[in-house]
């Protein structure tokens, strides 16, 4: 006779061995296709993507080339006509920056007075080795953009990150700066608490993001024409300006075109406490213009506003960081009343 259960006796586990080896199999062939993914991304960036891509000037004007010991040469675009006082014209940092940046402000005053627009070091036509970017090196760039107008004070109209290197620029030769004029700059977003291992966090970043393997083909998924029109989209509050967006690819696929933004993303590029540390110890006149941005903050200007009376801010919305693309009459005509009222105030000062 078959022996029946004990109705007592406890039903056996399920064991859960078969249930974890399903799932190991499943985390295990994702990650593999992952590897197999980024294998073959890698690939394709350093055999098919064309890093020599035709590229023409930025703005339709004179080239000059300016020689730059720290990174080799610089490029300019320069506008000699017009007897007003000089202009020098610096554009933000980003994975695809140039000078194109500031072409509308180059041809607006073009022609009434000496008009200089730079491509920083590793961007443009300038040389784009593979060296230690740093603000300081940016901001020599600049120094050495205002010592082509031979001594004379010159007006600064900076965008953005390129605001922090102008603000280097003018604290160590204030000689050189008449005024500045700061489009969305960055530095003046209330920041966390630094931790003290910050700068150390950043090197470790910037290092990772450096190493051979796959440096260009980060880069080169950071600046296809989608994720360049994605990020380029957050500045407009209209439509992207097509011949940004086209000349921002081809100056991103050129030989050397990663070093320097791969910086810029790693943050090495940003001055730690800039609001403090940088801008007010500033005095040259300076005019913020600004609205909103997906990128960069204004908490702190207020306070700038109240503790420095060279300092002065225009808002001119709606505008997303870009307000010389999208609103070049009241930015210019902003920028013109910024410089009359430093003309009426030094007349004044000398009576």
């Amino acid at each position: 006779m078959r022996k029946r259960r004990s109705s007592t006796q406890p039903a056996r586990k399920q064991q859960p061995s078969k249930r974890r080896s399903c799932l190991g199999g499943s985390v295990g062939g994702l990650f593999r296709a992952a590897l197999w993914a980024a294998g073959g991304w890698i690939a394709y960036s350093h055999w098919k993507i064309d890093h020599r891509l035709p590229l023409l000037k930025a703005i339709p004007a004179e080239q000059i080339r300016i020689p730059f010991a720290p990174s080799g040469t610089l490029n300019g675009y320069i506008g000699r006509q017009g007897s007003g006082r000089p202009l020098l014209l610096i554009h933000s940092v980003n994975a695809a920056a140039s000078a194109y940046e500031m072409r509308p402000l180059f041809q607006h005053y073009r022609g009434s007075r000496p008009v200089l627009a730079l491509d920083l070091p590793g961007f443009g036509f300038s040389t784009r080795p593979d060296v230690d970017y740093t603000p300081e090196l940016f901001a020599q760039a600049v120094l050495a953009g205002l010592q082509q107008f031979d001594g004379a004070p010159a007006d600064i109209i900076a965008l953005s990150l390129g605001s922090e290197f102008a603000a280097h620029a003018a604290r160590q030769r204030p000689d050189l700066v008449h005024s500045l004029t700061l489009l969305s700059p960055s530095g003046l977003g209330q920041r966390p608490q630094e931790m003290p291992d910050d700068q150390q966090r950043v090197q470790r970043i910037h290092r990772l993001l450096r190493i051979r393997l796959w440096a260009r083909p980060l880069f080169d998924l950071l600046t296809t024409r989608r994720g360049i029109n994605y990020y380029l989209k957050k500045s407009f509050a209209g439509p992207v300006d097509p011949g940004l967006a086209d000349y921002a690819y081809a100056t991103a696929h050129q030989p050397g075109a990663e070093y320097a933004p791969l910086t810029f993303i790693s943050g090495k590029l940003f001055t730690l406490d800039a609001a403090r540390t940088l801008y007010s110890q500033v005095a040259t006149p300076t005019l913020v213009i600004y609205d909103q941005d997906a990128y960069v903050k204004f908490d702190l200007l207020p306070d700038l506003l109240r503790q420095h009376p060279a300092w002065r801010a225009e808002r001119i919305a709606p505008t997303l960081g870009l307000p010389h693309f999208e609103q070049i009459d009241a930015t210019t005509q902003t920028i013109d009343r910024f410089w009359k009222q430093l003309e009426t105030e030094n007349q004044t000062g000398r009576e």
